[in-house]
């Protein structure tokens, strides 16, 4: 009896003893099993069929530390019948006390509690699916992109149909899922996914992955994935799966500047989604409405060149990257909000031009092969002096080596109107083809691109070519990357985004990053970027040189100091305050020192904020910026999140001398798990316009949605109505 008590006793020493031997460089390894009978869905795991399967356990610390396994363990277990896939997972906790922001889905994973699940089902690590619970049972899905290397690779607009449910216990809690194969692509009669999980505990205040991930590397990454093993054979893909997406809606407008009477209007319209083989995903839609898309967030723009803006609208998002990734952000032959979206040239708010019909194939053709083709026909915006296009996208990648990937390019937009536009930006057509490689090791320690792209149009293109190169150094002190780029004068995407022309440019950063004894700072060291700017026939034109140093610490503050030269030469006349004022001169450079500071507060916190600082010289004179955010989180039923930004702009007589304010108020009310209020106010001193968008979300079935929008514009100078909208919109998500 003593030998026994002993032993229990020992029990939790010998099993931590026992994870801790595991060697955090080999891929860890489950197994899903049948289950033909399928699950309860309560959330809660006790069903002895979960122990049938050996479970991916033994998750790794990321945050604060890497060296070790966590000390708060995560469980999931898998099975499969025909038809799903089945999850389940039990996470084991300090106590009850979890930050869980609001009860919208599509959360972001930072600063509450949660389980992220990533799919790798075709064994790329470069494209995921991803499903996440948190313990009250919201969810979120999303796709992660061209290796989850950056924040951008994560889109959690995506949408699909799956179900999941949560479960509070005594020291854990827990999470079931059920995910139909028709959801997912994977390549049939394949026993073996890629897998990986992160998790965020606000309690032990940790970070922690399945497959270990080192410290310097994003959660997120795909390059460091383990398996699951199907026992009982393989999961079956059923190509030609359909499903039918029809929405009904109706809007009234007053444009009060034009003068117009209330226009009331009413629409229907949908998409279809069809399965083709194992990997492929016909997508169609027929009279498109994207008015229940949230507004963008306006930002104060002093620079020379376009603002960018991501793509929101579902339709676009599911292996957008096979699209959208060709190129630099900055010289990126294709941009799908080119595609049914302009701009209102008084308030800057995006607004829809009418897309009569649009289709999409795409997916993995095989193990090796990713195929693209998009095709949209566009309705003429007269307003706005644009004629009716039609868009075409071919897209292919072939992979090479472990990661990387070569891929081709070519986007035509061409005029089908019965009227012709003479400027500059709009060409009866427009094309442009080109090839890219991503390089991508299996250790994620080498990551970079190289492309050449060609443009041609109606009009005279001269030098039309496009090239650039990035490479990527990355080991746990150090991350080193070089890049240039080289964009032709003539060089034209009117589907792409490519705010500046005519120069090559070369860049070299450089970030030490040391992990002290303190246990209180996580992380800490400087970086330094140095970047020049050159135009043929003009020489070096542009260059800055800035270098900071950041404290990451372990309660997951972040304080930063920096410091920067930057020097810019105006081939023409530009006003930076964007307000009409006299414009300083052109043909002369003008070079200044600025410094700042950025910090952002502990995020677990009901109450929280970020905030940013900078102050020097400025073209010729000065200015004195700040920024930042107050997060107020009454849980479970939302937050409140004030977005600022204030910079006064001191420039010597005649130029201007003003102040730029915007602030956007944003408040979110989750009245449960399927009725959701947005309202996000913005007011915007630089266009001289407060806008107001509330937008209600019903999920009355999954991904089905009923939506209520009002937007009203004003024009802050005299604070008169500019335009006012009211939308109601349905949708219901039909497999068939």
């Amino acid at each position: 009896m003593r030998l026994t008590l002993i032993l229990i006793a020992m029990f939790p020493i010998l099993l931590s003893a026992q994870l801790n031997s595991g060697d955090p460089t080999i891929a860890p390894s489950s197994t899903a099993v049948r289950i033909p009978n399928g699950i309860t869905l309560d959330g809660n795991p006790d069903e002895s069929v979960w122990k049938a399967s050996k479970p991916a356990t033994g998750f790794w610390e990321t945050f604060p530390s890497d060296t070790s396994l966590a000390q708060d363990q995560t469980e999931i277990y898998f099975g499969y019948d025909d038809d799903n896939l089945y999850v389940a997972a039990k996470c084991y906790v300090r106590g009850k006390d979890f930050v869980i922001p609001s009860l919208r889905r599509d959360y972001s994973a930072g600063g509450n509690d949660n389980l992220t699940f990533l799919f790798n089902p075709f064994k790329d690590k470069t494209n995921a699916i991803v499903f996440g619970m948190n313990p009250l049972g919201v969810t979120r899905e999303a796709l992660i992109y061209n290796g989850g290397e950056s924040g951008g690779d994560f889109r959690d607009e995506w949408d699909n149909k799956w179900r999941g449910e949560s479960y509070i216990g005594d020291n854990y809690w827990s999470a079931e899922l059920i995910i139909p194969f028709t959801s997912l692509r994977f390549p049939d009669g394949d026993p073996q996914w890629y897998f990986n999980s992160y998790r965020f505990d606000t309690q032990s205040n940790t970070r922690s992955t399945w497959h270990h991930i080192p410290q310097n590397q994003i959660i997120m990454s795909l390059a460091y994935m383990g398996t699951i093993d199907f026992i009982g054979g393989a999961p079956k893909a059923r190509g030609g799966n359909l499903t039918v997406i029809p929405y009904v809606g109706g809007n009234f407008v007053k444009d009060y500047e034009a003068g117009t009477q209330v226009q009331w209007d009413g629409d229907v319209g949908g998409d279809a989604k069809v399965g083709i083989g194992s990997g492929l995903n016909l997508d169609l839609t027929v009279n498109p409405d994207f008015s229940q898309v949230e507004v963008d967030a306006q930002v104060i723009n002093t620079t020379r060149f376009e603002v960018f803006f991501p793509e929101r609208r579902q339709f676009f998002l599911e292996n957008a990257d096979l699209f959208s990734s060709f190129g630099f952000e900055d010289t990126n032959p294709f941009f799908s909000r080119r595609i049914g979206v302009t701009r209102d040239t008084t308030t800057g708010v995006a607004i829809q031009n009418p897309i009569y019909y649009g289709a999409r194939l795409s997916g993995k053709a095989n193990d090796d092969y990713r195929i693209g083709l998009l095709n949209m026909q566009t309705a003429p915006n007269f307003d706005q002096g644009l004629p009716s296009y039609n868009y075409t996208v071919a897209a292919t990648q072939r992979k090479v080596g472990a990661r990387s990937a070569l891929g081709g390019i070519f986007v035509n937009k061409q005029n089908f109107g019965k009227f012709t536009d003479s400027t500059e930006t709009n060409s009866n057509f427009n094309r442009v083809a080109g090839i890219d490689f991503n390089l991508a090791t299996k250790d994620n320690k080498w990551n970079g691109k190289t492309f050449l792209h060609r443009s041609f149009s109606d009009k005279d293109n001269g030098d039309d070519y496009v090239h650039g190169l990035s490479l990527e150094f990355r080991e746990r002190h150090w991350n080193v990357g070089y890049t240039h780029a080289y964009v032709g004068e003539e060089y034209k995407a009117e589907v792409g985004f490519v705010p500046r022309k005519g120069f090559f440019t070369a860049a070299v950063e450089a970030e030490r990053i040391d992990y002290p004894d303190n246990p209180n700072v996580v992380q800490k060291g400087p970086s330094i970027e140095v970047r020049a700017f050159s135009q043929p026939g003009d020489g070096i034109t542009d260059y800055n040189y800035d270098i900071s140093y950041g404290w990451q610490y372990a309660n997951t503050r972040r304080l930063s100091f920096g410091a920067g030269f930057q020097n810019i030469y105006l081939f023409d006349a530009f006003d930076p305050t964007r307000t009409s004022a006299t414009p300083l001169p052109g043909r002369r450079d003008y070079g200044y020192w600025r410094v700042g500071v950025d910090y952002e507060s502990d995020e677990r916190k009901k109450f929280s904020s970020s905030f940013g600082a900078d102050v020097g010289e400025f073209f010729n004179g000065y200015s004195y910026g700040v920024g930042g955010g107050l997060v107020y989180r009454y849980q479970p039923f939302g937050a409140i999140n004030l977005r600022f930004n204030y910079q006064y702009i001191d420039l010597p007589e005649p130029y201007a001398s003003t102040a730029l304010f915007l602030v956007g108020p944003r408040i979110d009310l989750t009245f449960s798990k399927s009725v959701f209020l947005t309202t996000f106010l913005q007011y915007n001193e630089q266009l001289n316009n407060f806008n107001l968008n509330a937008r209600l979300q019903w999920r009355f079935a999954p991904v089905s949605d009923f939506f209520l929008v009002y937007t009203d514009n004003y024009d802050t100078l005299g604070w008169t109505a500019r335009n006012r909208s009211l939308v109601a919109k349905a949708t219901y998500w039909l497999n068939i």
